[in-house]
């Protein structure tokens, strides 16, 4: 689920880690500024009560012992009560009271007394009322200690010139959290400059990369484009430039395979024709009408190649036709009774059109002869426009399925030409539908026949396919 609400492009994801770790250290800084606070309140609560305590133990060491009960009478208050004993109620020094005890010996000016702090929390849901709090001071105490928790107790024992103690008990709450709008505007402008810098770096990046995504989608559709511009941040211009020689290296290297193929075809043309010549000049036997037909396949076979070869380095251009429209000229040449196409949808798509009626045909064409009709569908998918050539022929064994794409594979295993030809249509079709960033594959139909479907994408420009393969009208997968 989350992985779902997780943004999936650069920028979404920049954007969200930089938040993440923004909110991170502000509720990291947010904890230890309450720490912080929390210590300075307490240091600040128990320094008020050691200088009330070291008070009166000058004024209890310096007054007549009737005059005891006075003095600590006057000394208590709501939160803050003294009392003389033979015995101290804080056992021990805490490490927190520290400076609650530099401070006692500071007033009163002797290092060596004896004194004792102890600071700890109290193990109460609410602090509760301390005795002797008037009746009229109740509901303001209680209303101001509304909403608190984790009361804290802090016990003092002093021992008096006479040898008994002067116990001091006070107890206070921590100070809870207090989120004003103060104290979150800085939280939110950082945030706000957090999210303008990831924007810009995201763009900055987000923009050549898109820009690379594209130019390699339009250089797997064999469609023309100018060398990328190197822009951004050095790692994605070396990337660019990595793609433009990329794409000049490759297409080098296809021009000069489909000129030599080219070449190699047109100069055996010669020796064939004078070979063709002689053995028109011979008698008619039969090893000589054996070896006149074996001239005439690879004659044809030759001109097959020259036209595969200058049908590849053909640079059509391309432009945005009807799919739909295309699938209907072309199953009207065939013929009706022939080849039928299921009525569609005007679909717009941007394809080299004469490739691809050349590659459709043959296609088509191979329905028709091995099948003895081609039934036509068109449909579209997210991202895809779908075309299924189906036939009622025998179909063919799994393990050819793929292999009868292979140049000079024949469908038909016998050497006649006018049945099975010479094994070029179907590598012919695959390498143009290939070049527009297509794929065309052979299946099976339960039923009985066989199936070419064929996956064009849609559109002059990149857009991101959750999936790579075609799917049939019911949402399989096609293979």
């Amino acid at each position: 689920m989350l992985r779902k609400l997780f943004p999936q492009s650069l920028g979404g994801q920049l954007l969200i880690m930089l938040l993440l770790a923004l909110a991170i250290t502000q509720g990291l800084g947010l904890l230890l500024l309450t720490d912080e606070r929390n210590r300075a309140v307490r240091a600040a609560l128990g320094l008020e009560a050691a200088g009330r305590a070291a008070n009166v133990v000058l004024l209890l060491d310096g007054a007549p012992t009737d005059l005891r009960a006075s003095i600590l009478r006057a000394a208590d208050s709501p939160l803050v009560r003294f009392e003389v004993g033979p015995d101290p109620i804080a056992s021990h020094d805490s490490a927190e009271a520290d400076g609650v005890l530099r401070q006692i010996r500071k007033i009163l000016g002797e290092p060596e007394r004896e004194v004792r702090a102890d600071v700890h929390a109290l193990p109460l849901a609410s602090m509760p009322l301390p005795d002797g709090v008037p009746a009229n001071m109740r509901p303001m105490h209680e209303a101001m200690m509304a909403g608190r928790t984790d009361p804290i107790e802090l016990t003092l024992s002093i021992r008096l010139a006479a040898g008994d103690w002067l116990n001091v008990r006070t107890m206070f709450y921590r100070p809870a959290l207090q989120l004003t709008p103060q104290a979150l505007l800085p939280v939110v402008l950082m945030a706000a400059a957090v999210a303008l810098v990831a924007w810009w770096t995201a763009r900055r990046v987000v923009g050549p990369m898109r820009a690379l995504a594209v130019g390699a989608d339009r250089l797997g559709r064999g469609l023309d484009a100018d060398p990328l511009p190197m822009t951004g941040p050095s790692e994605v211009r070396e990337t660019t430039q990595a793609f433009n020689r990329m794409k000049a290296r490759l297409t080098r290297f296809v021009n000069e395979r489909t000129h030599m193929l080219a070449a190699l075809s047109h100069d055996l043309r010669s020796p064939l024709t004078a070979m063709r010549l002689r053995i028109e000049m011979l008698d008619e036997t039969e090893d000589s009408v054996r070896l006149k037909a074996l001239v005439e396949e690879m004659q044809a076979m030759v001109e097959a190649t020259l036209e595969f070869a200058r049908g590849v380095a053909r640079a059509e251009p391309a432009g945005e036709v009807d799919l739909a429209a295309l699938l209907a000229d072309l199953v009207n040449d065939v013929g009706g009774d022939r080849a039928n196409l299921v009525p569609s949808s005007p679909l717009p798509i941007t394809v080299r059109p004469h490739a691809l009626n050349r590659a459709l045909r043959n296609l088509i064409d191979n329905a028709v002869r091995y099948g003895g009709v081609a039934m036509v569908t068109l449909d579209q998918v997210p991202g895809l426009a779908v075309i299924t050539i189906a036939d009622k022929g025998l179909g063919l064994p799994e393990e050819q399925l793929e292999a009868v794409f292979e140049p000079f594979v024949r469908l038909e295993g016998s050497r006649n030409r006018d049945t099975g030809g010479v094994g070029l249509g179907l590598a012919i079709a695959r390498t143009i539908i290939q070049a527009h960033g297509g794929t065309v594959v052979l299946r099976n139909v339960a039923a009985g026949g066989l199936q070419a479907v064929v996956s064009l994408p849609l559109g002059d420009v990149y857009h991101p396919i959750t999936s790579a393969y075609p799917t049939d009208v019911s949402g399989r997968k096609s293979w």
